[in-house]
């Protein structure tokens, strides 16, 4: 029963992401095609700063409701009061750092759009805290209106802001319309009368420690290498790369990280048993891999296509930065299962550690890199940091639930096999088509669907089968 209502919680949550991850898509097409590379840069280097501060800020209130046994209205309205708290202290901090930024990137606009941007966060922190009852019985439906509901909203303001000539801020527009429109949707999804109180704050407190302490590592993490590509590069070179980088996450963020949360709840109502909790999790690690490595790949094999038919000509360097940036996120995927094994046994301080060595390995790899070879220095830093990641993953595993390095290396190696033939077929196959003269948009279209079919066929050949039988987790 909980293996069914699980698949059936990540089943909703992966297509929400889906979903939202096809109508950001179909809105970066739109603004790709009619604003510039530096456009992108600009923007970029603005939600960096506003990023790092709503990570920082981060006050994990759902994941801590979702740990506790009970929940009742004291504890909505603690998670609502810290959440709202959160909200004004990130607005507050944008407001101070704005300006200074902006100075020391040289560049004015910068001011103004990192003010502008913290409407978004500030409205998130308002999202309604009883739509945690739902994510609590796995019915992960309401989730996936209220983000749909917000991706819609801002689709259809960065379409019309951009045809007005607002340019550049049709991106900013676009943020702040998709987190206005979700909250707004949480509230009829999941009634809530906001009330401030802290009563239930000591609850909060333990969860929240390590975790706060990780989220401001992580956001640093995530956002290091477009501030030493900003204060170093021209605006256009990293708004091509943080387009690559954008497109480089997309298989992970949309089928990997929306089945997390469900899985986290599931984890959580199983930790009391070691057997349970590491067959579990064994699975998840592998249906993660499944999933991600050939989807990584496979659009490393096809990032030049992906760019021209895509992006437009002026994306050229976003191809090439694609090709490399996707290869180096299929081993960063592993984590993920670890990460939600750990929130649900309540090892916060792993997911501590683990970032923090993350951020180090990051800072000194893409220092070294980009200082002896440029940009393509920091792509196979974060290529290292990917290896360094899985290995750590591996060892957090075994800590955690007792797995072995051997357990997993059998549990992972057909996927990787059939990896490995679907490169050796797709490239062959790259290597004949330009003899028959397609367009590239049939090029792209064929490659994807024969590397498709021959994973599938050689995972099915290396023994995997899936059932559709909803054992126990």
């Amino acid at each position: 029963m909980l293996a069914r209502k699980t698949l059936l919680g990540a089943a909703w949550t992966v297509s929400s992401r889906l979903t939202a991850r096809a109508i950001d898509f179909v809105t970066l097409l739109v603004l790709a095609r009619i604003l510039t590379p530096a456009d992108f840069g600009l923007t970029a280097l603005a939600a960096t700063v506003t990023i790092i501060a709503d990570m920082v800020l981060e006050v994990p209130t759902l994941q801590a409701l979702t740990r506790l046994p009970s929940v009742t209205k004291s504890h909505l309205d603690t998670a609502f009061t810290l959440s709202a708290l959160r909200g004004i202290a990130l607005t507050l901090v944008l407001l101070l750092v704005a300006w200074p930024f902006a100075q020391i990137y040289q560049d004015s606009r910068l001011a103004s759009l990192i003010i502008v941007s913290a409407i978004g966060p500030l409205a998130r922190s308002l999202y309604s805290p009883g739509m945690v009852e739902h994510t609590r019985s796995l019915a992960f439906r309401p989730v996936f209106v209220a983000e749909i509901f917000g991706k819609l909203a801002a689709a259809i303001i960065a379409a019309t802001a951009v045809r007005l000539g607002a340019g550049y801020w049709a991106i900013v527009a676009s943020g702040i319309a998709a987190s206005l429109a979700a909250t707004s949707m949480s509230y009829l999804l999941a009634p809530y009368r906001p009330n401030l109180s802290l009563s239930k704050f000591r609850e909060f407190s333990a969860f929240l420690g390590w975790l706060s302490g990780a989220q401001i590592i992580i956001a640093l993490s995530w956002q290091f290498d477009r501030i030493l590509l900003g204060y170093s590069s021209s605006k256009a070179t990293l708004g091509q790369y943080t387009i690559a980088s954008d497109l480089s996450v997309m298989p992970t963020q949309s089928l990997i990280g929306p089945a997390m949360q469900p899985l986290m709840a599931a984890l959580s109502q199983i930790n009391q048993n070691q057997d349970r909790l590491r067959h579990a999790y064994s699975k998840a690690s592998r249906l993660t891999m499944s999933l991600a490595a050939p989807a990584c790949i496979g659009m490393s094999l096809t990032a030049d296509l992906i760019a021209e038919v895509l992006l437009g000509p002026q994306w050229g360097e976003a191809g090439l930065y694609l090709r490399w940036l996707a290869l180096s996120t299929v081993l960063s995927a592993f984590y993920q299962p670890l990460h939600s094994l750990a929130l649900a046994t309540n090892r916060t301080h792993l997911v501590f550690r683990l970032t923090l060595v993350e951020l180090c390995a990051k800072i000194v790899l893409m220092c070294f890199g980009f200082y002896f070879y440029s940009l393509a220095g920091v792509v196979a830093a974060r290529a290292a940091v990917s290896f360094i990641m899985f290995v750590l993953s591996l060892m957090g595993a075994r800590q955690l639930v007792g797995t072995s390095v051997a357990s997993e290396a059998a549990n992972l190696w057909p996927i990787a096999a059939a990896c490995a033939v679907m490169t050796l077929l797709v490239m062959g196959l790259r290597y004949k088509l330009p003899e028959i003269h397609l367009a590239a948009f049939f090029e792209l279209g064929v490659i994807s669907l024969f590397g498709a079919s021959v994973y599938v066929g050689a995972l099915y050949g290396f023994g995997v089968r899936v059932s559709s039988r909803a054992g126990a987790v």
